[in-house]
């Protein structure tokens, strides 16, 4: 089992960028996929990017394709979304996915979810 825990979310401006943090207990981190996922209010929760255990092989939902990149830290158990450019509609809680089978690279959640962090995008 995996505990997750994110940060990095805040307010910004429509064009500016932030860096989350998803930070995992325990040993056994490179087993794990990791994803991002959002959800905004009266949506529903949808992928955002995965990465695999080594970190050599990324996805990302088009919507972000080119502002957004996932990244992994495996000797810090922590795993990263750069976020460039941002947009308004970017604005969500944003959440960190483990995954044992590996699904969350092609945009399939894993079993554990972190708490979620809140990112604001202001017009």
């Amino acid at each position: 089992q995996v505990q997750l825990v994110e940060s990095g979310g805040g307010l910004v401006q429509a064009g500016g960028s932030l860096r989350l943090s998803c930070e995992a207990s325990g040993r056994t981190f490179r087993r794990y996929a990791m994803g991002w996922f959002r959800q905004a209010p009266g949506k529903e929760r949808e992928f955002v990017a995965g990465i695999n255990w080594t970190g050599c092989s990324t996805n990302y939902a088009d919507s972000v394709k080119g502002r957004f990149t996932i990244s992994r830290d495996n000797t810090k158990n922590t795993v990263f979304l750069q976020m460039n450019s941002l947009k308004p509609e970017d604005t969500a809680v944003y959440y960190c996915n483990a995954d044992l089978v590996g699904m969350v690279v092609a945009g399939g959640p894993g079993d554990y979810w972190g708490q979620g962090t809140q990112v604001t995008v202001s017009s």
